[in-house]
C-alpha cells in the first residue's frame, strides 16, 4: 500500500527559515510585473521578508539589479535584516516600519 508523503515544507529563498503551512507568506515577482515581470519567475518569501524587501528597495531597482535571489541577499541592509530574522521562529511575523527609502 503507497503512502502519500505529506507536502514538504518550502524554504524561504531570502532568510533561508522553513515557511510552515500557518505562517504569513506571499509570493515576490523578481522582476517586479510594472517593470516586464508579469509571467516572470517568482519566489515563496515570508511576508515579513517580502514586506522588506519592497521596504528597502524600489521597483526600478529591483528590476535593475536586484532581480536574483542572490543579489537581494547580498544587498547590506537585505543582509543585516536576514541576520536579525535568521533568529526568529518560522512562522515570527511583525510589522514592518514605514518605507525607508524614497519612492
Amino acid at each position: 500500500m503507497d503512502q502519500e508523503k505529506p507536502p514538504e515544507t518550502p524554504i524561504c529563498p531570502l532568510c533561508l527559515r522553513p515557511i510552515p503551512p500557518d505562517a504569513r507568506q506571499s509570493l515576490h515577482h523578481l522582476v517586479p510585473k510594472l517593470k516586464g515581470g508579469k509571467g516572470g519567475p517568482v519566489v515563496r518569501l515570508h511576508q515579513i521578508c517580502h514586506n522588506e524587501i519592497h521596504a528597502t528597495l524600489t521597483e526600478a531597482e529591483l528590476a535593475r539589479a536586484y532581480h536574483t535571489v542572490e543579489a537581494l541577499r547580498a544587498h547590506p541592509r537585505l543582509a543585516r535584516f536576514i541576520a536579525w530574522v535568521a533568529k526568529r521562529p518560522p512562522e515570527f511575523h511583525s510589522k514592518t516600519p514605514g518605507a525607508r527609502r524614497k519612492r
